[in-house]
């Protein structure tokens, strides 16, 4: 599949903090992309580079097959922020404006605004046009910025917790839009959020991130269908480890006070090998967690 967007090394220190260490991903047209990581782990800030709002110090960003980045010239810019629908982490509109307005300025930004389906989008979302942005809940916030986003026509969107402030009606409202975005094969999603129950019902390929760095690019359904979380007690974690059903390597542990998780990747030949050994269906979390804070067995 093409990739819509590609980062290739992207680095960006200040001073003499690292935020982004060569940072590569690819996001294929027709996919959702879950981009997972801690608070300040380097996701707003990999979005803000992929948006060329931000300069790198190394590394370059690929969109539509065409580099990109902050020194842009004015006519690229709007030819590819035309194809781009963002929602960013906190609502960039200037709070005294009404929904209205922001509208007016929408159109006038982009040549293929629809009116009609802004006025759509605001509708499902119960979002008033005469409302002011400083009225708004960080929720009303996002459901305009996704407005907004949807209401150019654009080939990718870049998500930034915008299920963030939602009830769960309206986060699966949302996630049923971008289920309907991505039936077109032209089109693309990169998501990042820290509510991953909402990436394992849509994302195709989950992207974790730690202290600017990508600690794992995997297939969603590897992760949810394949993997499991072992119970264990030592004894059973050495038999484990002996049998050489799975590399060492392969496994990654967590000690708790009352026993051994035990990350593998296989949950069904484990359950034909060591039926004893309790092992649930593994999360996005649980596989998170076990990367950032596991040891190996």
């Amino acid at each position: 599949m093409t990739d819509l967007i590609r980062a290739e090394g992207l680095t960006k220190t200040y001073g003499s903090k690292t935020v982004l260490d060569r940072v590569d991903l690819r996001v294929p047209a027709g996919s959702i992309v879950g981009f997972v990581g801690a608070n300040g782990a380097g996701k707003t800030t990999t979005i803000r580079a992929l948006l060329g709002l931000m300069p790198l110090d190394a590394g370059r960003v690929v969109l539509f097959g065409e580099p990109f980045d902050i020194s842009a010239d004015a006519a690229t810019c709007q030819r590819i922020k035309g194809r781009i629908g963002a929602v960013l982490d906190t609502c960039p509109f200037v709070p005294d404006l009404s929904v209205k307005t922001v509208g007016s300025l929408m159109k006038a930004a982009y040549p293929t605004w629809r009116a009609d389906l802004f006025e759509e989008h605001l509708r499902r979302f119960e979002l008033d046009p005469r409302k002011k942005i400083k009225e708004f809940s960080r929720g009303m916030g996002m459901k305009l910025q996704l407005a907004c986003a949807l209401a150019h026509e654009p080939d990718v969107l870049l998500l930034d917790e915008a299920t963030a402030g939602l009830d769960p009606l309206a986060r699966d409202e949302v996630l049923d839009i971008l289920r309907a975005f991505v039936s077109d094969e032209n089109h693309a999603v990169l998501l990042s959020s820290h509510i991953t129950t909402d990436l394992e019902k849509i994302a195709d390929v989950i992207v974790g991130i730690d202290q600017g760095r990508i600690v794992f690019s995997l297939e969603k359904d590897v992760i949810t269908d394949e993997m499991g979380i072992a119970r264990c007690r030592s004894a059973e974690l050495e038999n484990l480890v002996s049998s050489g059903l799975y590399d060492q390597n392969s496994l990654r542990v967590l000690r708790r006070p009352y026993g051994i998780d035990v990350l593998v990747p296989d949950r069904f030949t484990l359950a034909r090998r060591f039926p004893e050994i309790p092992c649930d269906k593994a999360t996005i979390e649980d596989y998170l967690q076990f990367v950032l804070t596991g040891e190996q067995a």
